[in-house]
């Protein structure tokens, strides 16, 4: 994405303001946007600093250890990062962060009373190849509750930052897993009303990246801008 900027397809995006999912009451803008001319600021900037990724910065399994591996289902993670017209996306940094297995983050603010893991603080970054993939090594992360509603729980779930060589490839979003029994119910999920863009969100499960007797194998593409963008978490 180093030429010109395509438009994002709104279409497919969620609405700041989507009053089932209760906080976006709060921050959703209440006047019209103004749109604002890219310009090569846009195109060219920021440079982050790969140097910073360390070796086992992928692998949320090891990277957060004190006394033993973090307990749950183990999983990998891996995907390719795609410019509108389907190019990879190379040196894009992907960060994600995640609930443990029992459905509670590394966070003060997280009071769900379910077990912190002492081995796992879900977190972890990596750079894209020259084939715009990425790949994690990660557990399974729990359902938990939110209190947005009444017996309100957030699907399974990984939230994804990327940060590319522009402010036009930054996306944040979340990946969702397939058969989630929650996904119809999550307002988070569907205020992206389209139901291919929804599609978009949940990663497919492949025996291919399975690894025998380790972990089970998930696909999760992501699209930065054109008709087939993932939808973003705003």
């Amino acid at each position: 994405m180093t030429g010109e900027i395509s438009p994002r397809d709104w279409s497919a995006q969620p609405p700041y303001l989507a009053p089932d999912y209760k906080s976006t009451l709060l921050r959703a803008p209440s006047k019209p946007l103004i749109p604002i001319p890219h310009g090569i600021m846009e195109a060219t900037a920021p440079v982050f600093g790969q140097d910073a990724v360390g070796p086992l910065d992928h692998d949320l399994t090891r990277n957060g250890r004190v006394n033993g591996e973090p307990l749950g289902e183990r999983i990998v993670v891996t995907g390719r990062v795609l410019d509108d017209a389907g190019r990879p996306v190379p040196g894009t940094l992907v960060e994600i962060w995640q609930a443990n297995a029992a459905g509670r983050y590394v966070h003060v603010a997280d009071a769900h009373d379910a077990p912190l893991d002492p081995n796992f603080t879900g977190a972890g970054r990596v750079v894209t190849d020259q084939d715009g993939r990425y790949s994690f090594i990660t557990v399974k992360p729990g359902a938990y509750p939110w209190r947005n509603h009444p017996n309100a729980w957030r699907p399974n779930h990984i939230h994804l930052s990327l940060f590319g060589r522009s402010f036009a490839s930054r996306l944040v979003t979340q990946m969702y897993f397939p058969g989630d029994p929650l996904l119809a119910l999550d307002p988070i999920f569907q205020a992206t009303a389209d139901a291919g863009a929804r599609d978009r969100l949940v990663a497919r499960f492949d025996i291919g990246v399975t690894q025998a007797e380790f972990a089970l194998g998930y696909v999760f593409d992501i699209v930065l801008r054109g008709a087939m963008a993932t939808p973003m978490e705003d």
